[in-house]
């Protein structure tokens, strides 16, 4: 069961006591990403993730990782385009040190001008790490092509530039503007004494007066149908098409294309990963995934090949999104699909920090929380006709992006997007 309340400063919290466990996960989430920023400031709330954890005025960098290493805690965050997340998994005998150590870093962070100095040199460094992983940018290029100028299309690690102009005030700026009793939700997920967990939450947490506001309303992107194209001098080439999907704003059709995915090419039963894979042999990794935001959503497929075999994969794709299109699915890839989403839905139910993901998002997105038995309802009553549906809200009418990486030429990515295009208009 879950149980949500208020800490005295407004601070959403929500818990679900697991009691046959001996551990519990706490997420801290903040309703700020990427997409909250400008091109100024890009790489922001990614900047102000890494230097939570370099010292308090209780605690130095050391001294905070030698915390929760002592009781055998973890400790760790991640951004995203829409959301942070500070996290931890400790014993539950343990819980106040993980309160303490989290809500030591949210508030008490000194944010020490030479610690920001080297910081930066080490977000640079992983900006570098990422440009170096064609997989990562080739999606990151595709979202900035889809997205052009919106703020979704930002990378969350921003830029070189963007990080070498940020100062001390602009993070303190930043995070009072977004850091607010509205914009933080606590989730907790595990074995823990409620009323203790309570007054933990309220005494470290809920203590600290906090701006109110808001964030601010994002306007919903426009899908930019274009390509995109990045030499690299790497042995593949890297392609990944994007198509328009469906908002985190439901689940009437979210469980659909879910399901969608699984069929297509979410998995190595599915008809892409078969095709090219199994049946032809053209590649190592190909798969299809959905991406979900507030008020926008994204189908993409991805390959990495050899540049020799990019005609024959990218017909073979065109083919199965035509007989997809055209044939839909049959009963039975709809009921195996059904069982591998609930089979993975359920296990995912097994881990503390699962369930602690899944609440927390929930309540930042402004979703109910369904219980397990209403989730495996409302996958089992999908209907044919619910996948035709959203077969044809992805795939109709031809509108799609494509970004490749590698050694390639635009003449020839620009070809492949016409070809793309063509076939499925």
């Amino acid at each position: 069961m879950y149980k949500k309340f208020n800490l005295n400063n407004g601070i959403k919290v929500i818990t679900r006591k697991i009691p046959h466990v001996r551990s519990l996960s706490i997420g801290i989430w903040v309703n700020t990403g990427s997409v909250s920023e400008t091109e100024e400031n890009n790489g922001i709330c990614h900047f102000i993730e890494h230097m939570l954890f370099k010292g308090t005025s209780n605690r130095s960098a050391k001294e905070i990782a030698v915390h929760m290493d002592n009781i055998g805690g973890q400790l760790n965050a991640f951004t995203s385009k829409e959301c942070t997340c500070y996290y931890s998994k400790v014993l539950d005998s343990h819980l106040s040190t993980a309160v303490d150590v989290l809500s030591d870093m949210l508030f008490n962070s000194k944010f020490d001008e030479n610690e920001i100095i080297k910081e930066k040199s080490v977000v640079c460094e992983e900006i570098s790490m990422y440009e170096d992983s064609p997989e990562d940018l080739v999606y990151d290029s595709l979202s900035k092509a889809i997205f052009h100028k919106h703020s979704l299309g930002y990378p969350i690690l921003g830029t070189y530039s963007s990080i070498d102009g940020l100062k001390r005030n602009d993070i303190i700026r930043y995070m009072d503007r977004n850091y607010t009793s509205e914009n933080i939700v606590i989730s907790v997920a595990g074995s823990f004494e409620e009323s203790y967990l309570k007054d933990e939450l309220n005494k470290k947490f809920g203590s600290h007066q906090l701006n109110n506001e808001k964030s601010d309303i994002i306007t919903k992107p426009v899908f930019n149908s274009t390509y995109t194209y990045t030499n690299k001098d790497i042995e593949q080439i890297h392609i990944c098409a994007g198509f328009e999907g469906i908002a985190n704003d439901g689940i009437e059709n979210l469980y659909p294309l879910h399901i969608l995915n699984n069929i297509f090419g979410g998995s190595m039963s599915s008809r892409l990963f078969q095709s090219i894979r199994e049946e032809h042999g053209l590649a190592y990794s190909i798969y299809s995934h959905p991406s979900y935001y507030r008020n926008f959503g994204l189908f993409s497929i991805y390959a990495s090949l050899n540049p020799s075999q990019l005609q024959k994969i990218t017909k073979l794709i065109s083919l199965e999104i035509k007989s997809i299109l055209a044939d839909y699915i049959t009963e039975d890839e709809l009921n195996r699909a059904k069982e591998q989403l609930k089979g993975s839905y359920i296990l995912g139910l097994e881990s503390t920090s699962s369930i602690m993901t899944m609440m927390g998002k929930a309540v930042i997105y402004g979703k109910k929380i369904r219980s397990l038995k209403e989730v495996l309802d409302r996958i089992d009553k999908i209907k044919i006709s619910d996948m035709k549906s959203i077969i044809d809200r992805v795939f109709k009418g031809g509108e799609l992006s494509l970004s490749i990486v590698g050694k390639l030429d635009e003449k020839t990515t620009e070809a492949t997007f016409d070809y793309l295009k063509d076939e499925l208009s």
